[in-house]
């Protein structure tokens, strides 16, 4: 007797959240981020997640954001850095003692659904079968409404076995800078505003290649923008040999330059 292994059927995607365009984190599954700025990609999905539920029900209160962080201590979020993100007050923090009671807290938070997005810094990633029961559990916590949405951070370059997607965040802002120098001097404008950026990578997704970004954020609390990151390879340098090679920028008009890597990972904020 045969056994059809695939079928014909259409599989609707799952809905996503929105981080910027091109760049969505689907619900109801568990994701990963890494890097030294991986705390503010989790701040800017709760601030995603507060603009999504806004524009569902304008009437109805944002719900909240569980953060679960370190079993053994550390520093905690500033809430004048949240601010900039997305109201304090949604933000519910439960401190576990250890690294198995914060799983079995994110699970069981998924599972019930009664907060859209549940996050844990974990000391170092966790293994195939906590993930596993992290993505069941989301799935079954959109019984009754939208799927909640699962973040783990871990240190260094990640590397949580079977999660659904991995992202990599670093500051960035040096690069803005030379940006705006080498911009300037070959087309003789004036860049005004104030900028910050970071470097963004997927490191890993199960339906989609890695690809790199650099996120633009004109003032703190405003709108991301992604554009994606210049190429590796070399490019040929700029007429001025003393500006300082790196990686390379591809201006408006087809001239090529070179920026300086990114900038060493910054301090974590200080505790209120």
């Amino acid at each position: 007797m045969p056994t059809h292994l695939l079928n014909r059927r259409r599989h609707s995607p799952r809905p996503a959240l929105p981080l910027t365009e091109g760049i969505a984190l689907e619900h109801g599954r568990t994701h990963e981020a890494c890097g030294p700025a991986r705390h503010r990609f989790a701040l800017w999905l709760a601030a995603a997640a507060q603009k999504a539920a806004r524009a569902a029900a304008p009437d109805a209160a944002p719900g909240p954001v569980l953060w679960l962080p370190p079993p053994r201590g550390g520093r905690q979020l500033n809430p004048d850095g949240l601010a900039a993100c997305a109201s304090p007050a949604r933000f519910l923090f439960v401190q576990a003692a250890r690294t198995e009671d914060q799983l079995w807290i994110m699970e069981e938070a998924l599972r019930s659904g009664a907060a859209a997005l549940v996050v844990a810094e974990l000391p170092e990633p966790p293994a195939m079968t906590p993930v596993r029961r992290l993505h069941l559990a989301a799935e079954a916590g959109g019984r009754f409404g939208p799927a909640p949405l699962g973040l783990l951070l871990t240190p260094g370059q990640g590397g949580a076995q079977g999660i659904e997607s991995r992202w990599h965040l670093a500051p960035a802002h040096n690069l803005l800078v030379h940006n705006r120098l080498v911009h300037d001097r070959l087309t003789g404008e004036g860049t005004a505003g104030s900028q910050s950026c970071w470097s963004l990578q997927r490191l890993r997704a199960r339906t989609l290649p890695p690809r790199s970004w650099q996120v633009l954020q004109a003032a703190a609390g405003g709108a991301l923008r992604a554009v994606p990151a210049p190429p590796a390879a070399s490019d040929p340098p700029l007429p001025s040999q003393d500006l300082p090679r790196g990686l390379p920028l591809r201006l408006p008009d087809g001239k090529a330059g070179a920026l300086p890597l990114p900038q060493e990972a910054m301090a974590a904020p200080a505790p209120p």
